[in-house]
């Protein structure tokens, strides 16, 4: 929503109270009698919010007397509570003209309006003579000062345009109905939006539903309903997880039999999930109320790290709103953190909304009235630092802004192409979903793609496990989720040219330690990691990938720790179970030299488990030297697979 509209509900306020003061003056400027009767009958019809015969009679008391200024002005606010905007601008001036210092508050009413419509320099000039005037307080101070800020943005924007060339998703995706809210999964082939169909069945007139497209490769195909989520009212701004079988909405005016009890709200608008499973999506549920409350909350954007939602928590309706963008950490447990709201950096005194975290986890849009741009709901993106916190919003820029509302801004995974929504001339009717290449300044963090499936390494069942990517750089978890139920496959994006632990567990299986550097993938050839998990076994063995020491020496780096925090958390679930941990060289050096810090090394892992107390009846060590080869030492290769850290189960 625009900040015209909270100039205008001001200056709609300051009209009544006018009103009520002049019924009480026998004197105005005019001096038609004719004139004056006509005025006074339009006043009164004005006071009963009867805004048509109001208009009549104003006009008419106008056309006797071409400079009855009471009647322009209150003509004016019948125009603007009718949403007659051009109408209401043409009356504001014509105050100006006939008495330059009459009422000053036309001058802000007026400047309000050219903002609205791109008018940048009238508006500005009349901004600038709004709050020249120093003779009494000025009730719309602040908003002009608002408004003037926006002015002088736009303005020199104009100057530098950034490229854009939007172009339509096609009939495919859009209809004569109004699409918004646009939600992709990472690899780019499901494309899930809110329609808003008509309904005589709401309070609000209308129906929104979700919409799938699939991309074959070349096109998007006919979009279809998604029955199984939509149901007799509203649901909305979709969030697809990374792989595109997670799915957080928000959902408004709750039926009693809409999704039976589970669909039991806290405020007119809540977030709900559903699972992908196979083809088909559960029931969903509400997220409960550590994230809804009793206001309402809306437009989810879940992290391709599978743990972080960012959504919009609001409050009131129209123009006396409150909504800034809160986000909350879903914990180990499966329970939400208390939600946070983002600084004021992000956050203003204005309307934050269509927030959205890109796959890169560090690059966030969101469109804001509050922060200078090119009036009403402008576009922003904020990058976070190395401390975790967002940097000062970055305006997209005219002609991606404009004076129009722009919302509903989605990036792809690979950075290169946005999407939104816009009611912009030669769509197909209403808002429609456009896609443009974004401006190189204006790109999110590349990355890429991973994907695998997870299965037992004996039967090749394929398992729902619990996988965690780990930024060994900085022990950051960058992904944690779980791979499908159905078939054991995972997709995650990831930021390129890093090193990572994949870690992956399932009950009954012995964890899964892997490490590589990210330097490749794309959305339609991924970098692929299968994950075979092993039984929980007497003599099956783990190399611990993630262990690392320096060149003849046995003191863990401090890297390792990830990796051995997860042995410590698999030996706490598994009570029973007794481990050897070994140590292995490569052949380079003497055998009793390999020997002594193979022992050494193995002897690290084990104090590192004891302090974390683990009992140590449960463990013993074994340096194995170089006796147990598992490559060729002819090779560097060969070598470095030969130099590690196990261990292996002796008892479970």
């Amino acid at each position: 929503m625009s900040k015209i509209f909270q100039f205008l509900t001001i200056i709609l306020f300051i009209g009544f109270s006018n009103c009520s003061v002049a019924q009480q003056q026998e004197e105005v400027s005019s001096k038609n009698k004719k004139a004056i009767k006509l005025y006074q009958t339009g006043r009164a019809y004005y006071d009963a919010r009867n805004n048509q015969l109001a208009e009549v009679n104003f006009l008419s008391a106008i056309e006797k007397d071409p400079n009855f200024i009471e009647a322009e002005v209150l003509l004016a606010f019948v125009y603007t509570e009718m949403l007659q905007y051009k109408k209401a601008l043409e009356h504001y001036l014509r105050c100006i003209a006939i008495n330059p210092k009459f009422y000053p508050d036309v001058y802000a009413s007026a400047a309000a309006i050219q903002l609205k419509f791109g008018k940048y320099e009238d508006a500005q000039k009349n901004f600038e003579s709004y709050l020249g005037f120093t003779e009494s307080p000025l009730m719309m101070k602040e908003m002009a000062n608002d408004g003037l800020r926006d002015c002088n943005f736009a303005i020199e924007a104009l100057k530098y345009p950034v490229p854009f060339n939007p172009i339509n998703l096609g009939p495919t995706i859009n209809s004569p109905l109004a699409e918004y809210f646009p939600s992709i999964s990472v690899d780019g082939l499901t494309f899930l939006y809110t329609r808003r169909l008509n309904s005589e069945m709401t309070y609000s007139g209308f129906n929104e539903d979700f919409y799938v497209s699939r991309f074959d490769g070349k096109n998007w195909q006919v979009s279809v309903n998604v029955k199984p989520i939509n149901s007799l009212t509203n649901e909305g701004a979709p969030s697809l997880s990374a792989n595109g079988r997670f799915l957080i909405f928000t959902s408004c005016e709750n039926p009693v039999d809409g999704y039976g009890n589970d669909r039991k709200g806290y405020g007119s608008c809540d977030l709900f999930y559903t699972y992908l499973i196979g083809d088909n999506w559960t029931k969903p549920n509400n997220l409960g109320q550590q994230i809804n409350t009793r206001n309402w909350e809306t437009q989810p954007s879940f992290s391709a790290d599978g743990k972080t939602l960012y959504f919009i928590r609001g409050n009131g309706r129209g123009e006396d709103r409150q909504q800034d963008i809160f986000t909350s950490i879903l914990g180990e447990d499966g329970t939400w953190s208390i939600p946070t709201k983002l600084s004021n950096k992000i956050n203003t005194k204005g309307v934050e909304e269509s927030v959205f975290i890109h796959p890169d986890g560090k690059t966030l849009y969101f469109s804001s009235n509050g922060h200078p741009g090119m009036g009403g709901l402008d576009i922003f993106m904020s990058r976070k630092d190395e401390k975790g916190e967002w940097g000062t919003p970055v305006n997209l820029g005219y002609p991606i802004n404009t004076f129009n509302d722009e919302n509903s801004l989605l990036v792809s995974a690979n950075g290169t192409i946005a999407y939104f929504a816009s009611d912009r001339e030669g769509g197909y009717g209403s808002l429609d979903l456009y896609q443009f290449e974004l401006p190189e300044n204006l790109k999110p963090i590349t990355v890429n793609y991973l994907k695998g499936k997870v299965y037992d390494a004996a039967t090749k069942k394929p398992l729902e496990a619990r996988f965690e990517l780990i930024d060994l750089a900085t022990g950051e978890t960058v992904v944690q989720s779980y791979a499908d139920q159905s078939n054991g496959e995972y997709l995650v994006s990831l930021p390129i040219n890093k090193e990572y632990a994949l870690n992956a567990s399932f009950d009954g299986y012995l964890f899964f330690s892997e490490n590589f550097l990210l330097e490749q993938g794309t959305a339609q050839e991924p970098y692929k990691k299968d994950v075979p998990l092993q039984k929980i076994e007497i003599d099956k063995t783990v190399v611990l990938k993630n262990v690392f020491f320096d060149t003849d020496k046995y003191d863990l780096k401090p890297k390792s720790k990830v990796e051995l925090d997860k042995l410590v958390k698999f030996l706490t679930k598994n009570p029973t179970v007794k481990i050897e941990l070994g140590g292995h060289t490569d052949n380079v050096g003497t055998s009793k030299a390999n020997l002594l810090l193979s022992n050494n090394r193995a002897k690290a892992v084990y104090d590192y488990l004891v302090e974390k107390r683990v009992e140590i009846l449960r463990l013993t060590t074994k340096g194995y030297g170089d006796t147990l080869p598992v490559a060729d030492n002819s090779t560097e290769i060969g070598r470095a697979e030969n130099r590690r850290t196990e261990f292996k189960i002796i008892e479970k």
